[in-house]
């Protein structure tokens, strides 16, 4: 029999709303309906005794309606019973924390045999999504994990019907509508950027009989009604997830599910919760523009508390190939100089601080096996830093710089040393007064890895009152990509080094370009180089850095995060007229973030008119780049309705305003006189 815990057990029907922020969000159960939403989307589902089945998918803004047949449960796993024992309901609101702001909740948990099951909706005010985690606890019957045959190596229609619905794996949810026009687009994101050059790779669909897709994300878009929804998978990119069916989403015409858990049932305790990947469904109608917004507006509820202090302008001297090996206290006072020439905001310390030695390091003997055989690895190095690293972190404070740190977790036994890697990162929180710090060198093979990283990040955030934020590395290895972990900070996104000749600034451009699309690109540390260094390497090369003026390549970098990847002592006197241009860009940065920020123009190739656009309600920015390309006169698409009337500032070189209006193929004229140069408008609209 089931149990619905309610606040007044006597009632069948209860809709929580609540004042304030949250006063749209609501769960409500009536005999053997539940229905979670806001005032822009609703979902609906067939209670079935806890093991709940969508009916109803509802867009409250467009009026649009997605109904559902299926009699199978959302969540489903093989062999298990179908049959939900044990079921309960209850709702509540999830206050700030300091870093996300007040959301709803509504969490349904079963029981099917001896696995135990917990569903937590998170319902946000004004964004159209509803995200849904879920927890495991129990013993669950046959392997999940099957790697899917060839669609080649079977016979006919009838096996391939056969061989798909027949595949051991668990279902992370399920949406069954109708029709049979229905577009599809998979977005597979690429991490490991040491490597890998390009980051973002979608791929286009009209579905049709049972088939299967990778990526992080899938948009599916109903051509009758030019409406649609969009499915978003928390979890790391696909070629790295745990306990990994091959694919992430399998599609038959209206049918569509979401595969691949992140663990496995050997994964499963009988005493602790086991978390599995996530999923965010949201809906849009029209151009894609809403689809993009709803997309990057439901991001932006991770961290919106702290969106203020996640800006930064960062130096980080690892990009000029030192290494270790200058890495002292006077080295950090003089870097700290040119920084502040600069007007950079946060100065890190990367490899070289702490008294351990790192495989990283440029001397021999160093490693990352058995950190903590060493108890005062993480402690500053002594001879480079006789007095600490407090004078460092308060020389920055006078030039107005946050020092911040780079931070290697104990990798050895699945971080078995969690809390001793907390407490290290604490220690320089209390003592030294760090609040940044780069996280490096994860590998995350399993699950109980990944739990007790996570463990780790939690302790630390709970220790320092959530004042510690951090630069997430994927340059390498096994880690969280760009939808997990990320309600802890900024994510750095590649090295690139003029040493090795693989800094191309259009390339940079480029991969920011394809990100921008679906991910706010304020999480992303973007590089720019010192152009001056090894100009030999590039000789002939007309997209080499040294044909950039400096000022160029800080302005790749604005829509994001900026990262300085050099030295500031090694710049010549030229290099700090920048300060101009950073100091400008400060007064509209945290403005320019806060709107939602796409790719316009061309994808960047290094001869293209390409850039970007913040969108808010009446006001946004527009910023543009002239490649390496021969006209100096461009009609640039935009994301505004044609016949808009905007006035138009140029930031950088002020002039009178200018006005425009939207044309009927929604462009704007652009003039850049000069070839690899850029131009940044404040826009109004009218």
């Amino acid at each position: 029999m089931k149990t619905i815990i309610l606040s007044l057990l006597t009632c069948i029907f209860i809709q929580l709303s609540w004042a304030n922020s949250v006063k749209s969000c609501y769960a409500h159960l009536q005999n053997d309906t539940l229905r979670v939403g806001n005032d822009y989307i609703e979902r609906v589902f067939v209670w079935n005794s806890g093991n709940i089945i969508t009916c109803a998918l509802i867009d409250k803004e467009s009026g649009q309606i997605w109904k559902s047949n299926n009699k199978i449960p959302d969540l489903t796993f093989p062999l298990q019973s179908k049959e939900a024992k044990n079921s309960s309901f209850k709702s509540h609101i999830v206050p700030s924390n300091g870093v996300h702001s007040e959301y709803f909740e509504a969490e349904v948990s079963f029981t099917l045999d001896s696995l135990s099951i917990k569903r937590i909706y998170r319902v946000y005010p004004s964004c159209s999504v509803i995200a849904c985690d879920t927890y495991l606890k129990g013993q669950a019957k046959g392997e999940w994990v099957y790697k899917p045959q060839n669609i080649a190596d079977l016979q006919n229609i009838e096996k391939l019907e056969e061989h798909l619905n027949q595949k051991q794996y668990p279902v992370l949810d399920h949406l069954s509508f109708t029709g049979k026009h229905w577009s599809l687009e998979s977005i597979e994101f690429m991490d490991i950027t040491d490597r890998n050059n390009t980051l973002v790779k979608p791929v286009k669909a009209i579905s049709y009989r049972a088939n299967t897709f990778r990526g992080n994300i899938l948009f599916a878009h109903n051509s009758e009604t030019n409406k649609g929804f969009f499915i978003l998978k928390e979890a790391p990119c696909s070629s790295v997830q745990l306990a990994y069916p091959e694919n992430d989403f399998v599609t038959e015409y209206a049918d569509f599910k979401v595969i691949g858990l992140g663990v496995d049932e050997k994964d499963l305790s009988t005493i602790e919760w086991t978390k599995t990947y996530s999923c965010v469904l949201g809906v849009y109608a029209g151009d894609e523009v809403n689809k993009l917004t709803t997309l990057h507006n439901y991001q932006k509820q991770m961290r919106p508390e702290k969106s203020l202090a996640d800006e930064m302008i960062m130096m980080n001297t690892w990009g000029d190939r030192g290494q270790d090996t200058k890495v002292n206290e006077s080295f950090c006072m003089n870097e700290l100089k040119s920084a502040a020439r600069l007007g950079i905001t946060h100065f890190q310390i990367d490899d070289g601080w702490q008294s351990g030695r790192s495989a990283n390091s440029a001397f021999t003997g160093g490693t990352f096996k058995n950190i903590w055989s060493n108890p005062n690895y993480w402690t500053p190095d002594p001879k480079r830093y006789p007095n600490g690293i407090k004078p460092v972190v308060d020389a920055g404070q006078k030039l107005g710089i946050n020092v911040c740190l780079w931070f290697n977790p104990s990798i050895q036994n699945d971080y078995i040393d969690w809390k001793k890697d907390a407490k290290a990162i604490l220690t320089l929180y209390k003592e030294a007064g760090i609040k940044v710090f780069k996280i490096d060198g994860l590998q995350i093979p399993n699950r109980l890895s990944e739990k007790r990283l996570r463990m780790m990040f939690d302790e630390v955030l709970e220790g320092s009152n959530r004042e510690i934020s951090f630069n997430l590395d994927v340059t390498a290895g096994r880690r969280g990509g760009y939808f997990y972990f990320n309600d802890l900070g900024n994510i750095f996104l590649e090295n690139r080094y003029t040493d090795w000749q693989n800094y191309y600034p259009y390339w940079t451009l480029r991969n920011l370009w394809m990100l921008s699309k679906y991910i706010p690109t304020q999480k992303l540390q973007i590089e720019f180089l010192n152009k001056w260094r090894n100009q030999d390497k590039y000789a002939g090369d007309i997209f080499g850095p040294k044909n950039y003026s400096f000022e160029y390549l800080f302005a790749i970098t604005m829509a994001a995060q900026p990262l300085a990847w050099m030295e500031g002592t090694g710049l010549p006197e030229e290099a700090f007229s920048l300060k101009n241009t950073i100091l400008k860009y400060k007064t509209i940065q945290h403005d320019f973030h806060q709107g939602v920020v796409l790719p316009i123009g061309d994808e960047p190739s290094g001869s293209s008119w390409t850039g970007f656009q913040s969108i808010k309600d009446k006001e946004g920015y527009l910023l543009i780049f002239r490649e390496y390309n021969m006209a100096s006169k461009k009609n640039i698409v935009v994301h505004l309705p044609a016949g808009t009337k905007i006035e138009c500032v140029n930031l950088f070189h002020p002039n009178k305003p200018t006005k425009m209006i939207i044309s009927e193929d929604k462009t704007i004229p652009v003039e850049i006189k000069d070839k690899n140069d850029f131009i940044m408008y404040k826009y109004k609209i009218l």
